[in-house]
């Protein structure tokens, strides 16, 4: 359970807050905590970063992170899945992985799970795009359809055997229906 302060966090107190599971986000100035994953959302969110990187992660074009907070335009939030260009992946001196993100995603992606308000959720893809996320999924399994987010906050709905974008140079072919068959195993 998160604790409400007695007074408003500034987004520099809250970093500094211990993590919670599950996560807990920063948004205008208020706390929110992401609700606990379950199987679909579980089983989605593994596929999707395996898939993303199985194509995109050999030739260094892009890296897909389950969970990791992007901290950017004053909001700390967690996509389910975050995919970064190879070239934006922030690095230390060291020349290794840092471990604050404090740039946006190149494609941010959400799995809708039970009870979630759909408006929150979509409200951090439309913050995505606005501080320059190229593309951005809702996945709502409950619909069976997959909602696109692309630059000036554009929305477009996709279903069934219907192509979905994919981040540009990554070389991945998907339609929603083969994303929402990794649910079923027969």
């Amino acid at each position: 359970m998160v604790k409400t302060p007695s007074k408003p966090l500034i987004l520099e107190e809250f970093l500094i807050l211990p993590e919670t599971k599950p996560g807990t986000e920063f948004i205008k100035g208020k706390i929110r905590q992401k609700p606990m994953p379950q199987g679909e959302h579980s089983l989605l969110q593994g596929e999707l970063c395996e898939t993303i990187n199985f194509a995109a992660k050999r030739p260094q074009i892009a890296r897909a992170f389950p969970e990791l907070r992007c901290t950017f335009g004053g909001n700390s939030i967690i996509p389910d899945v975050s995919v970064f260009r190879w070239s934006r992946i922030p690095k230390t001196s060291a020349g290794k992985i840092a471990n604050r993100f404090e740039i946006h995603p190149d494609w941010s992606i959400e799995i809708l799970s039970p009870r979630q308000s759909s408006t929150r959720v979509l409200e951090n893809l439309l913050y995505c795009s606005q501080y320059g996320t190229e593309l951005g999924w809702l996945i709502d399994p409950g619909e069976e359809s997959i909602l696109g987010i692309f630059p000036e906050q554009k929305v477009q709905l996709f279903r069934g055997k219907q192509q979905l974008p994919i981040l540009t140079g990554i070389d991945l072919q998907l339609t929603v229906e083969q994303v929402l068959n990794w649910l079923k195993f027969s």
